[in-house]
C-alpha cells in the first residue's frame, strides 16, 4: 500500500529516518563513554524500543509503573522509572514489576522514600533508589546538594533500599556542580555517586561537556516534531514523524480546514507560533484547534491547497501526538512497510 493511500489524519514515521536518529545518538554517547537509556514515552512501541536496545542501549525509561508493565511484558529487563511513585497500590504494582524485571526508581522527598522501603520490606526484595535534583526546570526535585545528600543518607539507613545515584532533567549548566557538590558531601558516609542520569533531546548534542554524566535519557530523538527543530537537535532532514492530513474545507480564499483537530494534533504551544509545520506549505499557520479540524490561514502562501490535497504536519510535541493514536504507521519511501500497534498507549498511572 502507498501511504497516499491511508486514511487520514494519521501519524506516519519513515523508517529510514527513524533507524538514522536511533544510530546517530547512540553512536555519539558510545563515543563519548555516555550509557543511552531511551525514554519510550515518545513512541510507547515495543518494537522502536527493541530498535533502540539493537542499537546499543542498556535499557530503557518509562515515566509509569504502566508504560514500565506494558514494556517489561514485550520482554524488556532494565526499566528505569524517574517518577515519584505513591500510593499503597501503585506500589505493589511497582514491587510486582520488580520481581519480574530490574527496576531503578526515582524520589525528591522522605515521604517518597519510606514508601518505597515499606513497600519493598513487604515484598522482600532491594530497590534501587536515586535522587531526582533540581537543576533549573522547577519541576521535582531536590533544591540543594544538603538535600540530595539527607535524602542519600536516608535511603541507605532504610531497609530494602540502595543509593542508585542522581538523576535530573533537563541536563543544565547546574548539573555538574550540583553533583560534585552533592559528592563531596557524602564523602565522609562512605556513599559513592555511581550513576547519574541526566535527560532531554533539545540538548542532547551537549552532553558530552556535562562531565558528571554517566547516562543520558532522550525520547523525541528518535521523531523530531517542531519543539526540537527550534532547539536544533533536530532538522527538516531528519525529522521522521509527520501527521498526515487532508484539506476539507476552504471556506474563504484565506482559510483552511484540515482533518486533524486536538485530537490529531498536539495542543502544546511552548512559546511556538501556531499548532505544527506545514511541509507544503511552510508560510502557512495552522492558528486554531478544534476537536477534529485544524484552522489553517493560508494568507502567505503564493498558492493555497485545493480541497482534497493531502498535507503533512510536523507537530509541534511529538509525545502527546503519539498518545492519541491507536497505531503508527511505518514508510520506506512511499510504500506501508509496517503498521505499530500504540502498545503503551493510556499508560498514565
Amino acid at each position: 500500500m502507498r501511504v497516499d493511500e491511508l486514511e487520514t489524519p494519521v501519524p506516519v514515521v519513515d523508517i529510514d529516518r527513524l533507524e538514522a536518529n536511533i544510530s546517530r545518538l547512540q553512536s555519539y554517547l558510545d563515543e563519548h563513554g555516555i550509557a543511552n537509556r531511551p525514554h519510550i514515552k515518545t513512541h510507547k512501541i515495543p518494537a522502536i524500543a527493541q530498535m533502540q536496545m539493537d542499537a546499543g542501549a542498556i535499557g530503557i525509561t518509562c515515566q509509569k509503573v504502566s508504560e514500565a508493565e506494558v514494556m517489561a511484558d514485550a520482554g524488556f529487563n532494565d526499566i528505569f522509572i524517574p517518577y515519584n511513585i505513591v500510593g499503597e497500590s501503585k506500589l505493589a504494582r511497582l514491587m510486582a514489576l520488580a520481581k519480574r524485571v530490574t527496576v531503578s526508581v526515582t524520589a525528591d522527598s522522605a515521604y517518597v522514600i519510606r514508601g518505597l522501603s515499606d513497600a519493598a520490606q513487604r515484598a522482600g526484595l532491594t530497590l534501587t533508589v536515586l535522587i531526582e535534583c533540581d537543576t533549573g526546570a522547577h519541576r521535582c526535585g531536590v533544591q540543594s546538594p544538603q538535600e540530595a545528600a539527607e535524602l542519600a543518607r536516608l535511603i541507605e539507613e532504610l531497609p530494602n533500599l540502595n543509593f542508585g545515584g542522581l538523576m535530573t532533567y533537563p541536563t543544565s549548566e547546574y548539573t555538574d556542580s550540583f553533583v560534585r557538590e552533592t559528592r563531596t558531601l557524602l564523602a565522609d558516609d562512605g556513599l559513592q555517586i555511581e550513576r547519574v542520569s541526566g535527560g532531554g533531546t533539545p540538548a542532547m548534542w551537549q552532553v558530552h561537556v556535562h562531565h558528571e554524566i554517566t547516562e543520558h535519557r532522550a525520547g523525541i530523538y528518535v521523531y523530531g516534531d517542531r519543539l526540537t527543530l527550534r532547539a536544533g537537535s533536530v532538522t527538516l532532514d531528519t525529522c521522521a514523524f509527520k501527521v498526515h492530513t487532508t484539506v476539507v474545507s476552504r471556506p474563504t480564499p484565506e482559510r483552511g480546514i484540515l482533518d486533524a483537530g486536538s485530537k490529531s494534533l498536539s495542543s502544546d504551544l511552548h512559546g511556538l507560533d501556531g499548532y505544527g509545520y506545514i511541509c507544503e506549505y511552510p508560510e502557512a499557520k495552522i492558528y486554531a484547534l478544534s476537536e477534529e479540524h485544524g484552522h489553517v490561514d493560508f494568507s502567505a502562501c503564493e498558492r493555497k491547497p485545493e480541497i482534497g490535497e493531502r498535507l503533512t504536519i510536523i507537530p509541534n510535541h511529538c509525545c502527546t501526538v503519539t498518545s492519541m493514536f491507536d497505531e503508527v504507521v511505518g514508510m520506506r519511501g512511499n510504500e506501508v512497510e509496517v503498521i505499530w500497534q500504540v502498545t503503551a498507549r493510556g499508560t498514565v498511572r
